[in-house]
């Protein structure tokens, strides 16, 4: 557009034209037809003029320099001067066309309305002097405060927007000054001071003012106080000067809700401390309220209840609040003073404390302790059935005695000892066993096995109570006392209670089949009567070895359990059913040496008797066999079971056994045999009269089976004839019957394919019909559907191009000619392609310069 010679410029629109002579712009008002001249050029199609609506504004750069009646200055050469890098911002006027050189930075917007409690932080960036004459400089900063409507200048940059800061009931606001300025209050700030605005309502912070946090106050009750610490130097609401560092409290007598000063820092809420009547604490650095309210390091206050106080600055409670010790009649405190002061005990009378001293108190009584006295242990007294009793050792002397039958009160000298166990004893009391039930379980290994199966663990021993252990009857304990060097037999049933220098004799005993050492461990020794069993391994004369399980009975013999060296005996052989049975085992070997095998299977018991017990003068078998150390005796041997070791003897053995069995055998196979052939016979002569009366009584059943066919043949041979006519006449009729039958059946059929063919046909083409039709029908309907498509496509082609832009196609080409040929100064001229015919006699008249009736347009496409 910029190309055509003509231009027409609509109302409120400008274009820039360039004289290119010069290189000269200017500026081209609406509404115009506008010839452009050969020398010139238009730079863009007709724009419209800025248009700056009421309450609005925008922003040119490189403004046009204008004179006292707003006109533009040009310069000698006609050229607009401009004010380069320079701003200038427009309201409202009438719509304005840019000069050249003109740039709209900032399009048409609406003015900013500054709400209330709101302002503009305003910067300014170039000296000016304001509408109201104050002179700006550049840098400084201050507020538009609204309500109101800010108008844009281009010297003065918008910051940033400040909305103003609402302070509550109960709240402050915390400022800091960014530069020296007074507030709004008239004071005097320095640069980083800050200050709180307690005011309520709406605060808007001046320009040098930084809002840094809103505070809320600290409501205060009856069971909450506020404890603060100054951070500098200052006076508090109070008028009272505060030290760096210095702590306080702030309670509800003071104020109701307090903000923190920006010289206060918060550490905490403390809660009150509240004592019952039954109640006491102990504060340790009490403040000295009566002076200077400095904490007394190193000190304490007892307080007791009913009493509520807040905990002061550096005060600390020792234990938290304690209970008033209320001590009953069994009950006592071990106390101990600290310090050096003057008591009064339980009778009333003056007593001197000196510090590290110990006493008791004992109940009924209430007590509370003193400052200078700390309660060691709360005691109480341990009642104690007849069977029990408590170790005690004083702390002063050392010595240990045991306290058994009474409830006692450890005093304050007391305490209580512990005995220690050997491990195997502390072992043997916490398992509990009964010596007597729990045998069987013992020889199978059960000591070594950890006791039975399903039994709870034991619960640890109580080393403090006395040891006591239950002697069962017919049982006997060894006690000794390492202090007396002596040693004490206790015979059951008795309870026996152990001293504080007494331990119990462990006796080990040997166990299992055959016997092992210390496989049995126990503390009290069973006097018998009892048994033991043990394996031994033998050989006899003619070196056959055979092995024995034998089972002794034994008791211990007791005369006089009162005599203590009789006792003592008793225990003089630890292990004496090992020593017992190595004995017996060796007579044995002994007497079983010196006799044949054959003579020691018939005769074992009588051998074994004599072994044992021995011969007495007339050479009868003496009834027991005693051990004079421990008197021990041995009254019965009885064996169990004697299996040979060696395998020849044992095979020889077996084989013995086995030919007594198989005579045995043998004979009972014999009278079973002669039995068998006796009822054989008589068997057989019965069933040969069953059979003889068979033969009879089939014969009679024969005679009558002949009779019956006799008549059965009559029958048959008159029936015969009679039933072959019947059965011959009914086959002719069934199978004429059948042939009719399938003559009409096969008619059936053959009109059934014949129907079935033409019905097949029939649907054959009506089915094709149908296709074609169908075939047909699509065709036509797609056919119609794509003439429409091109129909729209050549509308909507039509409608998109538009009718001029049609028209202006089709005259493009003879135009485009026409120009051409004027633009080459030619007055007349043809032009054809050399295959259309021409009409000479019109063209000569166009070249003779003649009118012509109309334009001469040329068939081959030329024109003139």
């Amino acid at each position: 557009m910029t190309e055509e010679t003509i231009i027409r410029i609509p109302p409120y629109h400008y274009i820039h034209v360039l004289e290119q002579n010069s290189n000269v712009a200017r500026i081209e008002s609406g509404p115009q037809t506008y010839i452009r001249q050969d020398n010139e050029r238009v730079l863009f199609p007709p724009l419209a003029m800025v248009t700056v609506p009421p309450r609005c504004y925008c922003v040119i750069e490189n403004p046009v320099l204008r004179d006292a009646e707003a006109a533009a200055v040009l310069d000698v050469w006609g050229q607009a001067k401009l004010q380069h890098g320079d701003r200038e911002v427009r309201l409202t006027q009438d719509p304005f066309p840019l000069y050249p050189g003109e740039t709209l930075l900032q399009g048409v917007t609406q003015l900013q309305v500054v709400r209330v409690n709101t302002a503009l932080h305003l910067q300014c960036h170039r000296d000016f002097q304001d509408e109201s004459g104050d002179q700006r400089k550049a840098g400084d900063e201050w507020l538009f405060e609204g309500p109101g409507t800010y108008i844009p200048r281009k010297e003065v940059d918008v910051f940033q927007t400040i909305q103003a800061t609402v302070i509550r009931n109960n709240q402050a606001i915390r400022l800091r000054a960014r530069k020296t300025t007074r507030d709004r209050e008239g004071r005097e700030r320095v640069t980083g001071e800050e200050w709180l605005v307690r005011r309520g309502g709406a605060y808007l912070p001046g320009v040098y003012e930084e809002v840094i946090d809103v505070v809320n106050a600290f409501i205060l009750t009856e069971k909450l106080a506020l404890h603060v610490r100054a951070r500098q130097m200052f006076k508090d609401e109070g008028g009272r000067t505060r030290r760096t560092g210095e702590e306080w409290l702030i309670t509800l007598s003071q104020t109701d809700a307090h903000i923190p000063d920006v010289n206060e820092e918060v550490l905490g809420e403390i809660g009150i401390t509240t004592l019952t009547s039954r109640q006491y604490c102990t504060v340790l650095d009490p403040v000295n309220t009566d002076t200077d309210r400095k904490n007394q390091l190193g000190k304490k206050r007892v307080v007791k209840g009913e009493r509520s106080f807040f905990l002061q600055p550096g005060e600390r409670l020792e234990s938290g609040i304690q209970e008033v010790f209320v001590l009953s009649e069994r009950e006592g405190l071990v106390l101990r003073a600290t310090e050096g002061f003057t008591d009064t005990d339980q009778d009333g009378e003056e007593v001197e404390r000196r510090a590290g001293d110990l006493w008791m108190i004992r109940g009924a009584r209430e007590y509370v302790p003193r400052e200078e006295v700390e309660v060691v242990v709360r005691r109480e007294a341990i009642p104690l059935d007849e069977n029990e009793g408590i170790y005690v050792r004083d702390i002063r002397t050392g010595k240990v005695r045991a306290v058994l039958g009474q409830t006692y009160l450890l005093a304050e000298d007391e305490e209580m000892w512990e005995k220690v166990l050997p491990s195997n004893v502390e072992s043997l009391l916490l398992a509990a066993r009964d010596p007597v039930s729990d045998r069987g379980e013992r020889e199978r290994g059960g000591e070594r096995g950890g006791g039975r199966e399903g039994r709870a663990a034991p619960e640890p021993r109580d080393r403090t109570r006395v040891v006591t252990y239950r002697v069962p009857h017919n049982a006997a304990v060894q006690i000794y006392d390492y202090r007396e060097k002596r040693a004490r037999v206790v015979y059951g049933p008795e309870l026996v209670a152990l001293g504080p220098d007494e331990q119990f004799t462990v006796v080990s005993l040997s166990g299992d089949k055959p016997k092992r050492p210390n496989v049995v461990k126990t503390i009290c020794l069973l006097l018998g009567p009892d048994f033991c069993t043990d394996v031994i391994v033998i050989e006899t004369a003619d070196h056959a070895r055979l092995q024995l399980q034998l089972s002794y009975n034994w008791h211990f013999e007791v005369k006089d359990r009162g005599d203590q060296v009789e006792g003592t005996r008793l225990f003089s052989v630890l292990d004496f059913v090992g020593d017992a049975c190595k004995a017996i085992a060796s007579r044995i070997r002994g007497a079983v040496a010196s006799v044949q095998f054959d003579d020691f299977h018939k005769n074992s018991a009588r051998i074994l008797r004599s072994a044992v017990f021995g011969l007495d003068p007339e050479l009868k078998v003496r009834d027991s066999l005693r051990f004079p150390q421990n008197n021990l005796m041995v009254t019965s041997v009885d064996v169990q079971s004697v299996e040979p070791v060696d395998q020849r003897t044992r095979d020889a053995l077996q084989r013995s056994v086995q030919l007594a069995i198989e005579i045995t055998t043998n004979a009972q196979e014999a009278t079973a045999r002669h039995e068998a052939e006796r009822l054989e016979q008589e068997s057989r002569g019965r069933l040969e009269r069953q059979r003889i009366n068979d033969q009879a009584e089939a014969e009679r059943a024969r005679k009558e089976l002949l009779e019956l066919e006799a008549l059965s043949s009559a029958v048959e041979s008159t029936g015969a004839a009679k039933a072959e006519a019947q059965s011959k006449a009914e086959a002719a009729k069934i199978e004429g019957e059948g042939a009719v039958l399938q003559a009409r059946l096969r008619a059936q059929a053959l009109a059934i394919e014949t129907d079935a063919e033409m019905e097949r046909l029939a649907k054959a083409r009506e089915g094709e019909l149908k296709y074609l039709r169908d075939q047909d029908a699509q065709t036509v309907d797609r056919a119609g559907k794509l003439a429409d498509i091109e129909i729209r496509k050549f509308q909507q082609m039509v409608e998109s191009l538009g009718s001029a832009t049609i028209r202006e196609m089709a005259s493009a080409g003879p135009e485009l000619q026409v120009k051409l040929l004027q633009s080459l100064g030619l007055q007349s001229t043809l032009i054809t392609d050399g295959s259309s015919p021409i009409n000479l006699f019109t063209t000569a008249k166009g070249l003779l310069g003649l009118p012509t009736t109309s334009g001469t347009s040329l068939p081959g496409g030329g024109a003139e």
